[in-house]
């Protein structure tokens, strides 16, 4: 039976894919596709912060 991975948090996986565009961003010439690995690179990063900040905040208490 095949053994399951450990599931990888969003954070993670964010990390692991901005990782990978920064490697293929360092062998590409300059162009379009360049710019759009950055464009991505820059939604990643802008997704992690957004992330932080949502998971910082604490539950509302319920009204009563």
């Amino acid at each position: 039976m095949r053994r399951r991975s450990e599931p990888h948090t969003f954070e993670q996986r964010l990390e692991a894919q901005r990782l990978r565009l920064e490697l293929e961003l360092a062998s590409l010439p300059d162009g379009k596709q360049r710019d759009a690995v950055g464009v991505r690179i820059e939604q990643l990063q802008a997704a992690a912060e957004m992330f932080d900040f949502l998971s910082l905040r604490e539950p509302s208490p319920t009204l009563r």
